[in-house]
């Protein structure tokens, strides 16, 4: 299975730079819809047989272009969400977000019982994003995309696809409607193809180094 993995467009919270991650959650910005509806041509050469969105309105209304474009459903599922921020939710200050990212990344590195204060633990997080996957890729489609979330992409990606590790993750960020591609399926695990635009080595685990950075998630 092909699986795009999408972020969604930009929301007054990522302006804000605040953990904005309680359903319902932001809307878009001006430049967000336009972000959105500029998603059919970019993704004009996949063929996507399904398509969803979290319960987050901000990955629904993004959604909602590429929808219309392909006449598809959008399939809402809560499993493909925004880490929840718990004790930090719409909180915008440095230690804040270095505290959220680093326990994000802390559950791709495989610590999953850590917890984000007052918030879930990464088995929790993980094995949410896991059922729905496992629901697209149980459905026979070829190419699925799903518009989510920077922290929760990235945290997939780096526990889930075999070329991507915790430090690439951390350095590649994933701007308003960056797309992650993978290849694979549950049960034969999965190679990341491209990042944000950019091919990712399909052999070996990502290399890379840097600050987690207070814009990466939402």
């Amino acid at each position: 299975m092909r699986l795009l993995l999408i972020r969604h467009g930009q929301t007054p919270s990522n302006v804000l730079f605040l953990l904005d991650t309680a359903v319902p959650g932001a809307g878009l910005t001006e430049l967000g819809e336009r972000q959105a509806a500029a998603l059919p041509e970019a993704l004009a050469g996949e063929d996507i047989d399904a398509l969803y969105a979290s319960t987050l309105i901000r990955t629904q209304l993004t959604a909602a272009p590429l929808a219309g474009a392909r006449g598809l459903d959008v399939r809402v599922r809560d499993g493909i969400r925004e880490v929840a921020a718990g004790d930090l939710e719409m909180r915008g200050d440095a230690e804040s977000a270095d505290l959220y990212m680093t326990t994000v990344f802390a559950w791709a590195a495989g610590d999953t019982e850590l917890r984000m204060p007052g918030g879930e633990n990464g088995a929790e997080a993980l094995g949410r994003f896991d059922a729905v996957v496992a629901e697209a890729a149980g459905d026979g489609a070829g190419t699925v995309a799903m518009v989510s979330h920077g922290a929760v992409i990235r945290m997939w990606a780096a526990a889930r696809a075999d070329n991507v590790d915790v430090p690439f993750a951390a350095e590649h960020r994933l701007d308003n409607t960056g797309v992650v591609v993978l290849e694979g399926s549950p049960t034969d695990g999965w190679k990341a193809v491209s990042w944000a635009g950019a091919v990712v080595a399909t052999t070996g685990r990502g290399t890379g180094s840097g600050p987690t950075g207070v814009a990466l998630h939402g």
